[in-house]
């Protein structure tokens, strides 16, 4: 008979998440570290986490397999300063991950960031609590690493983008026309080796752009999931269409309060809602069926997601000021098929390239 001490309890800790799913994450984050972080010895490693949902137990107890000699800090148990000092301690290409049930603050120090100058790797989990039950199992499906789906499709949508003089989104009916080259296109695919800073939110699968002419895009687009107020997952019963004239909603049809409330904050502090970022999101554990409520999350959704609002960090306009801009909304299109200029490039639900 085993030990009292060894014995496995009759609840398991993780709620709702099953003792096998937990074995998935280890096997997914085993490929995060290894693969797209590079992580490994000598380098020291700082886990930061909280207990404040099932979720983010259960990754806890995955990267505990996967970094038997990191150092485990539970958020909520110590001071800010005892993790300030916890960080201090590493060196330049190591590793600290941030398991978050809604988002950590630490005063005025801006985690992520702060983590970067100091040249460290960051892996970031924040506002699991947003996804209980059914949603945590998407989500751990999600941080699957493929490098040679994500590598190979996600440059191969990079050249595409970055030679194309247009494109289409065809979403069942309606057509949104970018009549313009677009901006080179950054990658979030797991390859940090062109980078300053490795690592970042997971997960991960997104190609994105926006036209460099932003009047240049016109039409109609019809999206099924927008990020309300509370920066979560709105599915409207019926999908909502916008119409774009020279790169600005200019009418909804079929709008929802919900939805009305989103653009009324936007115009009341920007005048006019812009149409921005063109994201080609990548991550297959994401569908229109599949959804989770984290907006962040769900924006790696495998199709084509749009912003409203003129804010967008990535690429400058000389017609928006950025010290105006404030809102950047995610909006998801009902994504029957995109065209980089004449060529198909996306079809039944997969990137065909």
């Amino acid at each position: 008979m085993r030990p009292l001490e060894n014995q496995e309890p009759a609840t398991p800790p993780f709620g709702t998440i099953t003792k096998e799913t937990v074995a998935v994450a280890q096997k997914h984050l085993h490929d995060i570290l290894s693969i797209a972080i590079e992580h490994a010895p000598p380098h020291a490693a700082v886990v930061v986490a909280d207990t404040g949902c099932d979720l983010a137990v259960a990754l806890t107890e995955a990267y505990r397999r996967c970094l038997p000699t990191a150092r485990f800090i539970d958020f909520d148990a110590v001071a800010p300063d005892a993790i300030l000092a916890a960080f201090a301690l590493l060196a330049p290409g190591d590793l600290v991950v941030l398991i978050q049930s809604t988002n950590f603050r630490l005063e005025a120090f801006r985690l992520r960031v702060e983590l970067f100058k100091r040249s460290l790797k960051v892996i970031e989990h924040p506002h699991l609590s947003r996804m209980p039950g059914a949603q945590a199992d998407y989500y751990i499906a999600s941080l699957a690493y493929d490098p040679a789906y994500y590598r190979d499709v996600g440059y191969a949508l990079k050249a595409r983008i970055d030679r194309a003089q247009g494109g289409v989104v065809d979403s069942g009916g309606e057509r949104l026309v970018f009549a313009s080259p677009f901006e080179p296109a950054k990658l979030n695919i797991g390859d940090y080796s062109e980078m300053n800073n490795v690592g970042g939110q997971f997960p991960i699968g997104e190609v994105f752009t926006e036209a460099q002419d932003l009047e240049a895009v016109n039409g109609r687009v019809r999206i099924f999931v927008f990020g309300d107020t509370a920066f979560r997952v709105n599915k409207p019963a019926q999908a909502i269409t916008l119409v774009v004239t020279k790169g600005r909603v200019s009418e909804v049809i079929d709008s929802t309060p919900d939805f009305d409330q989103v653009l009324v904050k936007i115009r009341a502090d920007e005048g006019e809602v812009w149409l921005r970022e063109l994201g080609f999101g990548m991550n297959r554990a994401f569908s229109r069926e599949r959804t989770v409520d984290d907006i962040g999350t769900y924006e790696r959704m495998c199709g084509i997601h749009l912003s409203l609002g003129a804010k967008h960090g990535v690429y400058n306009k000389a017609n928006i000021r950025r010290t105006t801009a404030r809102y950047h909304i995610d909006v998801f299109a009902v994504t029957e098929a995109v065209y980089l200029d004449d060529a198909l490039v996306y079809r039944d639900g997969a990137w065909q390239v």
